[in-house]
């Protein structure tokens, strides 16, 4: 009987690694990626929506700008807590079952935001905005999902096209944000709550776009090639996926991890440091709801319109000048929003933009790391820890920057984040000329690495 089982699981296995040949991966490849756009740009605009009001709501409801920061610091912290979860979920059933979580949590917290907003209850709008966080969540592993059935010479191009995806969706949701309030507002809503209403339909519908339209699923079908190998005969065995304590471990054995990390959170640090409190510093300057809106919207472009050419660079000459890059821009972003006093437009306009352009270069050059480094059983694991790191330390940069605005004022806080920038360059650096030292060193000089949790 054991060994009548054993055969059995034998033929199963060989079926299965049959399923899909290596001709199916480019017809499966392209229609993920168009489906994965669509689901992004939706996603993007519900995103963006609900992030430009959150601080000025929380505001008008608590008088508090300190409050008001820490509402839409609730978006990166949602987005945090939803990481590891949703690559858990992923790991068991697929990618298709993890981002369709994330948008449907973010569509129930935009309901929730709506609700607090009509009540003027401070705890509630906040907990709607954490759970639309989730939607941010869903957006971000989408890029993973696209580079499952990607080739290697063109990994960082399909990550950055779904990255470029996002333009349509939080660009157009920055424009209308004050459309949308005046729209929540013809209807009964209290100011600025349309945006919330406009996020959850576009939530749900990138979860629709997920459910229906995302089979088969792009990390079962490169699971079975990985397993076929090249001649249709299984080839590697099924292995089980990593805990999160282990996929910390394996980030940690790798200096190149280490910096593909690193790269990430002082992206989103930069990032949202430097954006959570323009709206503030603007308002005090007089500017209106529509310009703030533009203001976001040049902040979006930069981080999301020019991710071809990013990808297409990182492709071509590798992930470290891109980090090199990438903390430059942050630099200068912050800085020059930093002398740019509340009326003025140039400096926050272009100050935003940079820093928004030096995420795209470093989120796209340490993701096309991070998928290059570790094999298909690992990566959603590994990936699920990374991006964790990175939206909890958007939060903490999101949550202290209403204290630290208080005392240090916008500049001071902006200064800080330009010193982020240059220690990602320092970073590049050291981690680039250590690995290149190991690689020149004699094979029976290298110390072994120890493989596992």
């Amino acid at each position: 009987m054991r060994d009548e089982a054993a055969l059995n699981g034998t033929v199963f296995a060989v079926r299965r690694a049959s399923l899909y040949s290596r001709s199916d991966q480019e017809r499966i490849q392209r229609r993920t990626v168009v489906v994965l756009i669509a689901s992004q740009a939706a996603g993007g605009f519900g995103l963006v929506a609900t992030y430009i009001v959150s601080a000025l709501l929380a505001k008008d409801i608590t008088g508090s700008a300190t409050l008001g920061t820490i509402a839409a610091s609730c978006l990166s912290i949602g987005s945090a807590s939803v990481a590891v979860p949703m690559s858990r979920l992923m790991n068991r059933y697929g990618r298709r079952s993890g981002l369709r979580f994330g948008y449907l949590v973010g569509a129930g917290g935009a309901l929730s935001a709506v609700l607090g907003a009509i009540l003027l209850n401070y705890p509630l709008l906040c907990l709607g905005v954490f759970g639309a966080g989730a939607g941010n969540a869903a957006n971000l592993a989408t890029r993973y999902a696209a580079s499952d059935l990607s080739t290697e010479q063109r990994r960082a191009s399909t990550i950055s096209m779904i990255v470029w995806a996002t333009t349509f969706g939080s660009t157009a949701g920055s424009a209308v944000s004050g459309y949308a309030s005046e729209v929540g507002v013809a209807f009964g809503l209290p100011d600025k709550t349309g945006s919330y209403v406009f996020a959850g339909i576009m939530f749900l519908l990138a979860a629709a776009i997920i459910e229906v339209f995302l089979r088969p699923d792009p990390m079962h079908v490169a699971s079975e090639l990985s397993e076929a190998g090249d001649g249709g005969a299984a080839k590697e065995p099924a292995l089980p996926a990593p805990s999160t304590r282990e996929a910390i471990w394996l980030i940690w054995q790798r200096p190149e991890a280490r910096l593909a990390v690193l790269a990430m959170i002082v992206s989103q640090v930069t990032m949202v440091g430097v954006m959570a409190l323009t709206p503030l510093h603007m308002d005090e300057g007089g500017q209106s709801q529509s310009v703030i809106g533009y203001m976001m919207a040049f902040h979006i472009l930069g981080m999301y319109l020019f991710s071809p050419v990013v990808g297409r660079l990182t492709d071509r000459i590798g992930s470290y000048p891109m980090l090199f890059i990438a903390g430059g821009l942050c630099t200068w972003g912050a800085y020059w929003a930093a002398i740019t006093p509340p009326a003025g437009a140039l400096g926050v306009f272009m100050g935003n933009f940079l820093v928004g352009l030096g995420w795209c270069f470093g989120v796209v050059a340490a993701s096309n790391l991070m998928v290059a480094l570790y094999p298909i059983h690992q990566r959603v694991s590994v990936q699920g820890v990374g991006d964790f790191a990175m939206l909890a330390s958007g939060a903490v940069a999101g949550l202290s920057s209403g204290a630290l605005y208080s005392v240090f004022q916008y500049s001071g806080v902006n200064y800080a984040n330009a010193l982020f920038g240059v220690a990602l360059i320092l970073a590049t650096f050291l981690t680039y000329t250590g690995v290149r030292r190991a690689t020149r060193r004699p094979h029976h000089q290298q110390p072994a690495v120890a493989v596992g949790g």
